[in-house]
């Protein structure tokens, strides 16, 4: 009979045989690993113990435990334990990219600085979310989600060009959650989904989950590579493809009309399904070309949320495609969430019915705008390569002169405490090495980040 220690033990193991953790590197602590996973510390000291038996880490005194060279090291136990094994080093990326370290800039931060979204100041809207209705905020919401936001979604949309009545829009527990519905819905056990590459980490983490077979389209600095495209839709035959329209997530890049259309004309011309994640639509021009905008959700799914421009802690997603096939999806999200938060969708939309969320929001593309614009800047005077030049990105994928590996430039740059998105994080073959980096160019705005940047290219080419 597995133990728990044991499945502990062998998930580490697995991070340790992927490179995640390299020789010399201390694993977390006992306290760090009991409250993530919410074990018994002896638990987790059983599975240290597993792994010292193993030969993959060895005790220090009063230090830890740390991860032995390879060449010392036995074979991790199975190395294939399941769906969530194969998932498992997207999980600790994610686990990473998370932490939240004293005095470090996370110049590969996937959010917006928190300065930047102060102004929405979550504490004064209790009272009137309370107010809305007081007695529904103790039961289940509606499996659709809260209805009034439902109607202020339409409107939104519809500043982007597309239309939809509140019956073709299901509320989630996030962006995230959205794609996972979707995943459910769509994608069997060896199921062929195209992705961008590079892309969004997480939902390669959810396809892996569900066994789905990745198909890699890489992006370009105008949007997908559409021969690639098109050779995988004649030999593959995929059913869905999950892509980022603007803002790309990590390029920072925007499809061009031009392709826009292009990619429209493919899906109509081989029966594909669209997956459109547009997280930062809050940051970006209404004007510019999205595909559910061009197609009407006919042959597309927009999934939207306010995680990047409200907070993260509100967890408020949705999901907007044709009516039967939203009602199809809200009774999928009721069969394994029940609902969504309405409490929390209720705090949404509040703030929207406010005159000062779009001050807000013309505030955030300011700063962003001028973020970006500075950020580049920088880039220029180090002679870094930057993949896409958007006016306003809250990300910019680049190259540092002179480094070839980013994931160990990004180790270089750890002692300083700065802390980088190496580019194989978000590859679909996290295995490649890669010269590119994600980087968030508010956190850039922090001189400490120029300093350290400048220091460690000068040092490597001396």
């Amino acid at each position: 009979m597995t133990t728990i220690a044991d499945s502990l033990a062998d998930a580490l193991a697995r991070q340790i045989a992927s490179g995640a953790y390299k020789a010399g590197d201390k694993l977390p602590s006992l306290r760090e690993l009991a409250q993530l996973h919410r074990y018994a510390k002896n638990t987790v000291v059983a599975a240290f113990e597993l792994l010292v038996s193993r030969g993959l880490v060895e005790p220090r005194r009063g230090s830890g435990y740390f991860v032995l060279p390879q060449q010392q090291a036995a074979k991790p136990a199975e190395e294939d334990a399941g769906s969530l094994g194969r998932a498992m080093d997207i999980v600790w990326l994610m686990r990473e990219q998370l932490k939240t370290q004293p005095d470090a800039i996370a110049v590969g931060d996937g959010f917006p600085p928190v300065e930047w979204l102060a102004d929405v100041r979550l504490d004064k809207y209790h009272p009137k979310v309370v107010r809305t209705g007081l007695g529904a905020l103790f039961r289940y919401g509606s499996r659709f989600g809260y209805a009034p936001l439902r109607d202020h979604l339409v409107r939104k949309l519809a500043d982007f060009g597309i239309g939809a009545e509140p019956r073709q829009i299901v509320l989630t527990h996030g962006a995230n959650e959205a794609m996972d519905i979707v995943i459910r819905y769509f994608v069997p056990p060896g199921g062929k989904v195209l992705v961008d590459d590079p892309g969004y980490y997480p939902l390669f983490g959810k396809l892996k989950l569900a066994g789905a077979q990745m198909l890699a389209v890489p992006r370009l600095a105008d949007g997908p590579d559409l021969d690639v495209l098109e050779q995988l839709l004649i030999a593959e035959r995929p059913r869905l493809f999950f892509t980022q329209s603007l803002a790309h997530n990590p390029t920072g890049s925007d499809i061009s009309p031009a392709k826009a259309f292009r990619v429209l004309q493919l899906a109509q011309k081989y029966d594909l399904l669209i997956v459109e994640n547009d997280p930062l639509a809050d940051f970006k021009p209404t004007a510019l070309p999205r595909l559910s905008a061009l197609d009407q959700l006919e042959r597309t799914i927009y999934i939207g949320s306010f995680s990047k421009s409200f907070s993260a802690a509100l967890r408020v997603g949705f999901i907007a495609c044709g009516a039967d096939l939203a009602s199809d999806l809200a009774d999928l999200k009721a069969l394994i969430h029940v609902s969504s938060s309405e409490y929390c969708e209720r705090t949404v939309d509040v703030i929207l019915s406010e005159g000062h969320y779009q001050r807000h929001l013309n505030r955030l593309q300011n700063r962003l705008g001028e973020a970006t614009r500075n950020a580049l800047k920088l880039f220029d005077t180090v002679d870094a390569e930057v993949f896409a030049r958007s006016p306003q990105s809250l990300y910019i994928w680049a190259a540092l002169p002179g480094v070839d590996d980013s994931l160990a430039f990004a180790r270089e740059l750890l002692p300083r405490k700065i802390v980088m998105a190496p580019g194989r994080i978000f590859s679909v073959d996290s295995t490649q090495v890669s010269r590119w980096s994600r980087f968030n160019v508010g956190a850039m705005a922090d001189p400490r980040f120029a300093k350290a940047l400048r220091t460690a290219l000068r040092r490597r080419g001396s």
